[in-house]
């Protein structure tokens, strides 16, 4: 997939537990882990801007666009 979830990356930057966030943000901590493996296919802007809200970043920081497979 072209597109990397660095969600991970992010969480160890700022030392926050996958649980904390997804009580925070407001989904299944199943949800999240989807989300940080990049198996899903989309994921509303909301969720978006309330993960970047949480973790102080911006969505450059957790989305990265690459042209290899």
């Amino acid at each position: 997939m072209p597109i990397i979830i660095n969600l991970d990356v992010m969480l160890a930057k700022r030392k926050v537990k996958s649980k904390d966030l997804a009580v925070a943000v407001g989904i299944t901590e199943q949800n999240l882990s989807l989300l940080k493996q990049g198996k899903v296919k989309g994921f509303r802007l909301a969720t978006l801007e309330a993960i970047c809200k949480h973790l102080d970043c911006q969505p450059g920081d957790i989305l990265e666009y690459t042209d290899k497979e």
